[in-house]
């Protein structure tokens, strides 16, 4: 079921509990105040006669003046016979006011109309005095019986009549009056909120037309229209908007890696074949060059393992695989990768400083990797006589390894990218055929793994600076 449906739906529903509510109120305050207020005239009524029909110690007779109400009176003695009639009162059937009062009726309205509260203050009915219900004629009369009291006895009683037929064709011409319109409001409410609810999701459905052509041509840099009505759908827009900027962004990285994987790839897969292909046709190939041969496959080999193992850290690494969380001294863990410096890198001078004791908490074996990392690009990029200098310092909560060296330095075109995944410069890549391009962005993953931060500093010709920022554990 589509939102528009289902709104017109709630919208109709909760205005046809709402009409329902307020029109059965509505009409039951209404209906209880036409009643009571009859209640009170013959109230009013009956109270006047039985106080002026004892006009002599032996007679009862009715009151000459008549009330502007259509009410209709009659006498009764204290027996129950009637003495005397007003002309309304002549057509109405025979009432036993004794029997009246010995079973009085409820009020004229329906039942459930007295559990809705009133809100004027309730009709006090006298002691010994009843209200009923008469029908006559298919018509109904409210009816209240009085005593006539003289010298605290019961002389008589007085009947006072009201018809309820024009107050019940009333109530049930505004009855169905309201039900008449309650349907009508129901309908148009629910018309009304279904061209609402379209208007309103109009521009949901023009985001739904943009996302299925963009998903369908898988062209992200398309962008939704944003108009300025500062609400949530605006706000939506925008969201959506930054959400493809990202997926470009993802998308052209993953094609740029993708592509540069395929031909790293391809690089050492090409020399292996070719080696292979020249000593399976040529058998009888010089010792000096079949062995050249092996050696250049072997190294090859090598390299399309760094490549592997380098790209199976970054898929671990997007993967959200976590590093193991225990104390390394980071101390012991520099001064072991400046030894195998020293060894991969004969022909530079190697120095050690500052060289202070730090104790952080992380995964020994990363950080060393971290190290080597930095240290290896070090090597790669300062010619032979060059310095590289490593450095542990211990800081305020925390520990600074630094690896500088006085190598050919990165363009500062080149250094905002050298965390880029097979991102190297053109110089780079002629010193360093072997390398992945996969470095830095290791380190990257590795330093954020371990909550620290890793800055590269270099100006060409004057070197490059490495610095890695962990916490030291306490």
């Amino acid at each position: 079921m589509s939102i528009r449906l289902r709104l017109a739906r709630w919208y109709g529903a909760l205005l046809a509990a709402i009409l329902v509510l307020g029109s059965t109120l509505g009409f039951a305050w209404h209906t209880r105040g036409h009643y009571d207020d009859l209640d009170r005239a013959l109230l009013t009524t009956a109270s006047h006669h039985a106080a002026e029909a004892p006009r002599a110690p032996s007679t009862l007779h009715l009151a000459a003046d008549q009330p502007g109400f259509d009410i209709a009176l009659r006498l009764y003695s204290a027996s129950g016979t009637l003495l005397e009639s007003s002309p309304q009162a002549r057509q109405l059937p025979a009432v036993d006011p004794q029997a009246l009062l010995a079973h009085p009726a409820g009020p004229a309205y329906s039942r459930w109309i007295g559990l809705v509260p009133a809100l004027t203050h309730t009709l006090a009915v006298p002691p010994d005095s009843a209200f009923g219900l008469v029908s006559a004629a298919h018509a109904r009369w409210r009816t209240l019986i009085m005593p006539v009291v003289v010298d605290a006895q019961t002389v008589g009683y007085v009947a006072a009549f009201a018809p309820l037929e024009r107050i019940d064709h009333a109530l049930q011409r505004l009855q169905a009056v309201l039900l008449s319109l309650g349907v009508i409001s129901v309908i148009v409410a629910m018309l009304a909120s279904w061209a609402l609810a379209g208007t309103v999701l109009q521009p949901i459905t023009a985001m739904i037309a943009s996302a299925q052509a963009i998903a369908t041509s898988r062209d992200f840099s398309q962008r939704l229209a944003v108009r300025p009505t500062n609400d949530e759908l605006e706000q939506l827009a925008m969201t959506f908007n930054t959400m493809l900027a990202s997926l470009e962004t993802a998308y052209q990285s993953q094609q740029r890696f993708v592509s540069d994987a395929s031909h790293e790839l391809r690089a050492p897969l090409t020399a292996i074949q070719g080696n292979l292909e020249l000593l399976r046709s040529h058998h009888d190939l010089a010792q000096t060059d079949r062995d050249e041969a092996l050696r250049e496959a072997a190294r090859e080999t090598q390299r399309l393992g760094r490549l592997v193992a380098d790209l199976l850290a970054l898929a671990r690494a997007d993967a959200g695989v976590s590093v193991r969380q225990e104390p390394v001294e980071l101390d012991a863990l520099v001064l072991e990768v400046f030894r195998t410096a020293r060894q991969l890198g004969p022909a530079h001078q190697l120095r050690l400083d500052p060289f202070e004791p730090v104790r952080t908490c992380g995964d020994a074996d990363r950080l060393r990797q971290l190290v080597l990392i930095l240290v290896d690009n070090a090597l790669k990029y300062t010619p032979a006589g060059g310095v590289v200098r490593i450095g542990l310092a211990a800081e305020a909560q925390g520990a600074c390894i630094t690896v500088a060296d006085s190598g050919s330095g990165i363009a500062a075109a080149d250094l905002p990218h050298v965390f880029e995944r097979f991102y190297r410069a053109d110089p780079g890549r002629s010193r360093d055929p072997g390398g992945t391009g996969l470095g830095l962005a290791i380190a990257r993953w590795i330093v954020e793994q371990h909550s620290g931060t890793i800055t590269i500093q270099s100006r060409q010709e004057y070197g490059t600076i490495a610095t890695v920022w962990l916490p030291a554990l306490d």
